[in-house]
């Protein structure tokens, strides 16, 4: 039985305790967070002010779901403690304290994993598996929305680390292809330090086209992915777990104001019937499969080293206003 501590009882916290105590072969052992747990999670647990005194409970694992500025703090602590440690996405706040992570956890060969939860969602993945079986033929380009209002549990980071950091981990992951170059603009609409607007274009190492569109200002919450080819769309669409195929039209265009057309015609679309478990049920069970050495589905903290660097070329690509090229 694999003995879990879990620092930060927030927002997230609450249900990563749900979800561990669900998990086979795991069981929760102590809970820390400075301000209680207003969630009432604990259940008969103390609730330690420090997570440093969890270290003291002989732990494998941890996870991590405290603000993004104290990530590298709390896991490198850890990771010299000799604890496996899942961390909330991003995985820090600066390059940096990033490198420092992977370093203190690589060292000591030791599981380092992020909660890049999408790639967890049941039609991104079924997305991801038909893409890999062909089904679309050549990928042309890769298309993200992620629009909803603005969050109340965010206060130290952007829509850039905090939303926008999900789109490029799930593109580069679904394409199987890094960043090559991109250009971003953002906004700070609501007054706030942080911006919650941004637009980025750009094109993956595999030549497929890239854009996403990120924000905290609309009066609705849009979670799509949609991957063209040259045998149609597949549109998943993460809110529902829902995955759609739009095939390109077989039949001849006899309407002569349509017959000179060169492009595609619309075809069949085809809703598929896809199991549907929660995300993090299946991000728990990838990081206790990595600690027992029987999976590699979870995101590693190099992984999410990359992603940060993207992220980071994304803001300076609107602080500066020019396209960047990842390697420069």
């Amino acid at each position: 039985m694999l003995r879990y501590g879990l620092i930060g009882l927030g927002s997230m916290g609450r249900h990563h305790a749900r979800n561990i105590r669900a998990l086979d072969g795991v069981e929760l052992v102590g809970v820390a967070d400075p301000f209680g747990d207003k969630f009432g999670v604990a259940g008969d647990l103390p609730v330690f002010e420090d997570f440093r005194a969890l270290i003291d409970l002989d732990l494998d694992a941890a996870v991590v779901a405290v603000p993004t500025a104290q990530h590298a703090q709390v896991a490198i602590a850890l990771a010299e403690a000799g604890i496996n440690t899942l961390v909330e996405k991003p995985l820090a706040s600066t390059l940096d304290e990033g490198e420092a992570m992977v370093e203190a956890f690589e060292s000591r060969n030791l599981v380092g994993a992020v909660g890049y939860v999408e790639r967890c969602s049941p039609a991104l993945m079924e997305l991801r598996k038909r893409i890999q079986e062909g089904q679309l033929g050549k990928i042309y380009q890769i298309v993200t929305h992620r629009q909803s209002p603005f969050p109340a549990r965010i206060a130290d980071v952007g829509v850039v680390k905090d939303l926008a950091t999900h789109d490029i981990d799930l593109t580069a992951w679904v394409a199987g292809s890094a960043y090559d170059t991109l250009f971003a603009q953002t906004a700070s609409q609501a007054g706030r330090d942080y911006e919650d607007l941004v637009s980025v274009s750009g094109k993956l190492e595999n030549g497929v086209i890239v854009n996403h569109l990120v924000n905290w200002l609309s009066p609705f919450k849009e979670r799509t992915t949609t991957v063209l080819g040259e045998n149609g769309a597949l549109v998943a669409e993460t809110v529902m777990s829902d995955l759609t195929f739009h095939e390109n039209g077989q039949a001849l265009l006899e309407w002569d104001h349509l017959s000179s057309f060169r492009g595609v015609s619309e075809g069949a679309s085809i809703k598929y019937a896809i199991q549907k478990r929660e995300p993090l049920a299946v991000e728990h069970e990838n990081f206790r499969n990595a600690i027992l050495g029987t999976g590699t589905d979870h995101v590693t903290m190099r992984e999410a080293l990359k992603t940060m660097k993207v992220i980071q070329t994304i803001l300076d690509s609107a602080g500066s206003g020019v396209a960047l090229q990842l390697n420069d």
